[in-house]
């Protein structure tokens, strides 16, 4: 990654050993663990045995994936254990911090929306951000020239109300298509597809686009694919959430200095992103192959990584329009998001680094 796209834009279930056998589809759980562990006899954090850290095997949560690998987390947390999930989607990430199987997990703006509003705003929090970046409407060259040409063509997004599937249905009604959301039927048919069996879908031609995150847009390209449109063309600054962080609000009540420690570690990692772009891309694929048993090849990894920004801002003006995206499409009735942020510990971190405070938007904790 490039100096310049590297820059800091101001980020149970008794099945959940297997939520960590796969990183976005691609490959299975390797055997090898070398990742940094805790201390024996070293002070633990808030008193805790372990903090329970959830994230996504994808290129947009390259600060978890990089924290993870380098061992930022736990070395920021002494003698309490940094342990990991990784999980393929939103909503069983949301599950599990409900069921109390993890405490602070990376997530996507839409499923932290969905669980936060589905809660009564009792289960979550947002305390940081961080990535923007990193989706794309990649195309069959063959069929789809222009945007116009997206019209009666089958165009795959990851699940139905995730984020980008109210991305592109947002963006399919700005076109002045009609998209019935919940079927995906209209001018456009929206075929929703897991991220790990797309690229076949897209190779056999039973898609003929996709909107969708990093790496599987990238490997879409590598499979012949165009990209029509970058979503971060379509915000204001080239800048929208893309990966926040979510605490549950129990364990957020009862250990502040182990989210404020969490949250320093993540700062950390993504300054350290940012002054080593190429070895942070590389511990990023490391951690892929630890989790899934499978790294990603060079070019699909490249640009994947090219097009992401790390950030410690939540974005949250554009977590706003997200949601009010969503409720255009029907997809969520009109959201009440008053509390659903509380950046007091990032605004605390961030001082404490001569930085100043991020924005939420109205919408935090009062």
């Amino acid at each position: 990654m490039s100096a310049a796209a590297v820059r800091r834009a101001l980020p149970v279930l008794a099945v959940l050993p297997l939520l960590a056998l796969t990183a976005c589809g691609y490959g299975s759980r390797a055997k090898a663990d070398d990742t940094v562990k805790a201390v024996p006899g070293a002070a633990r954090t808030d008193g805790l045995d372990s903090v329970r850290i959830g994230y996504f095997g994808n290129v947009t949560h390259a600060t978890a994936l990089v924290g993870n690998r380098k061992g930022f987390f736990q070395q920021a947390l002494g003698g309490t254990e940094a342990k990991y999930a990784v999980f393929n989607a939103g909503p069983s990430e949301i599950e599990a911090l409900n069921a109390g199987s993890i405490d602070i997990g990376w997530i996507g703006p839409s499923p932290a929306v969905n669980g936060y509003v589905r809660s009564g705003g009792e289960n979550l929090r947002i305390v940081g951000g961080s990535a923007s970046g990193g989706v794309k409407l990649v195309v069959n060259p063959g069929k789809i020239k222009s945007v116009r040409d997206v019209a009666g063509k089958r165009i795959a997004t990851p699940q139905l109300g995730n984020t980008q599937d109210v991305a592109f249905l947002h963006w399919a009604a700005e076109q002045g298509w009609r998209v019935d959301a919940q079927s995906g039927k209209g001018d456009v048919t929206v075929v929703r597809s897991d991220n790990k069996v797309t690229p076949d879908a897209f190779r056999t031609g039973s898609v003929d686009g996709a909107w969708v995150p990093e790496p599987t847009a990238s490997r879409l390209v590598a499979e012949g694919g165009k990209v029509l449109v970058d979503e971060a063309g379509l915000w204001p600054e080239q800048k929208f959430v893309t990966t926040n962080i979510v605490v549950r609000q129990e364990f957020l009540a009862e250990h502040p200095e182990a989210v404020e420690t969490v949250l320093k570690a993540s700062v950390a990692t993504n300054r350290w992103i940012e002054a080593h772009p190429e070895a942070a891309k590389a511990a990023a694929n490391e951690q892929l192959r630890a989790d899934s048993g499978a790294a990603l090849p060079a070019d699909v990894l490249d640009p994947a990584w090219e097009s992401l920004t790390v950030t410690d801002d939540p974005l949250a003006a554009t977590l706003a329009a997200q949601s009010r995206h969503a409720a255009a499409a029907g997809l969520l009735d009109d959201p009440d998001l008053d509390g659903i942020y509380d950046l007091t510990l990032l605004d605390k971190v961030l001082e404490a680094e001569g930085e100043p405070a991020v924005d939420d938007a109205g919408l935090g904790v009062r």
